[in-house]
């Protein structure tokens, strides 16, 4: 075998880690490429789970602010008719009215502020008028589909099964029996 031979034939055998040697350069490319590709792709998909469970959690708890907030002004409003003067029980006019009711000798308020829809984030609310006139309950003007369907408290049990949060309707009715 020539000197030449030889060279070629421990070029050939060696191992490719000589830097200036392209073809070890082309083999590592294609892999490191491919395991980057596939690390995107976990980690693209790891981020959406996130998202999604984050949403989530963020409308269950938009869904205790309504729930919350619309149990505050039944109790408002049942608080202003119960308070009514005379023998006569009114209802509030305004949702202000739950605000400052001036029909006492002093002064009462039955709510800090008019609270925004924490669906919408909006100050304006549906209205549920009384029969005999005034507001006797409020609900979401949101058409979007809750999360929660059961398993609600002894004052909200009507809202099982509803399909929007427009039907969850926070309505006083007082207490037939002690008209």
């Amino acid at each position: 075998m020539t000197l030449k031979a030889v060279r070629r034939a421990k070029r050939v055998m060696a191992p490719c880690t000589v830097v200036g040697d392209m073809r070890s350069f082309q083999r590592q490319t294609g892999f490191t490429y491919l395991a980057a590709l596939f690390l995107v792709a976990a980690l693209g998909a790891l981020l959406a789970s996130i998202g999604v469970m984050s949403s989530t959690a963020q409308q269950r708890y938009k869904e205790q602010e309504l729930l919350l907030v619309g149990e505050q002004f039944r109790l408002a409003i049942g608080r202003y008719f119960e308070n009514s003067p005379g023998s006569v029980k009114k209802y509030p006019a305004t949702l202000n009215d739950l605000l400052k009711d001036e029909r006492q000798l002093s002064t009462q308020r039955y709510l800090r502020k008019v609270y925004a829809d924490p669906i919408t984030k909006s100050d304006k609310w549906g209205i549920l008028n009384a029969p005999e006139g005034g507001i006797m309950g409020v609900y979401s003007l949101s058409e979007d589909k809750p999360i929660k369907r059961d398993r609600f408290d002894e004052a909200n049990q009507g809202f099982t099964g509803k399909t929007k949060y427009a039907d969850w309707q926070f309505v006083y009715r007082p207490d037939p029996a002690l008209k």
